[in-house]
């Protein structure tokens, strides 16, 4: 006797084996939409604390550095980081991550009040061009100084990744913020100002990468 039905080819998949598939494709499908949703729950949470670490206004310096350390940026840094010079807070300033074309008699002229401090305790890197650089030429000048204590100068929405990446140089060294905050920008409500709400977001995500590029770089225990 034949078969009833249609003939099978050897390219015909048995139903019983297209259900399994199936099942394997939905389960892997939803499965990937909850991987999804809690990676997402993570990085939104994650955002929130990044948000509620930034400083909401300038802290007061308290004790003295050996050395205090400005990363380029905002106006307002440099001229924070020569008052705290100026008021004995450290012996020597460091400004990283200056334009190769800029002198230290250009910065000296935009702020008079403080420019007899470039002629004696001012030092100037060219090198640097981002976060990471000005870790390293921090450390090299920190070193050649032999300097065990600094105080760093950056944007509040900065500070995070900044004092991440001079602690993986200088493991050693007491570092103790100075962080600027903009009166043009409120972290604390960043959800208010478009343009903060990217500012923060792009930051915290660059917080990330530099936590685990810098884990990675580390020998595990």
């Amino acid at each position: 006797m034949h078969p009833i039905g249609p003939p099978t080819t050897a390219g015909d998949t048995p139903p019983r084996v297209s259900s399994r598939l199936r099942r394997l494709v939905r389960f892997a499908t939803i499965g990937s939409c909850l991987a999804l949703c809690l990676a997402m729950l993570l990085l939104g949470a994650g955002f929130l604390w990044f948000v509620r670490l930034l400083p909401v206004s300038e802290v007061a310096i308290t004790r003295d550095a050996d050395g205090i350390v400005v990363l380029t940026g905002a106006a307002a840094r440099i001229n924070d980081a020569l008052e705290l010079l100026a008021a004995g807070r450290g012996r020597r300033l460091l400004i990283t991550g200056v334009n190769p074309a800029t002198r230290s008699q250009e910065i000296s002229r935009s702020i008079p009040e403080h420019r007899r401090w470039f002629a004696c305790c001012v030092d100037l890197d060219h090198s640097a061009t981002n976060t990471i650089g000005n870790a390293v030429e921090t450390r090299r000048w920190a070193k050649a100084r032999s300097f065990r204590s600094l105080i760093l100068v950056t944007s509040n929405f900065h500070m995070p990744r900044a004092m991440a990446e001079l602690a993986h140089q200088l493991p050693d060294a007491e570092l103790v913020p100075f962080p600027v905050v903009s009166d043009k920008m409120h972290v604390e409500a960043w959800w208010e100002n478009p343009s903060t709400a990217r500012l923060v977001l792009l930051e915290y995500l660059k917080y990330i990468v530099a936590k685990v590029r810098i884990r990675l770089s580390q020998p595990f225990a």
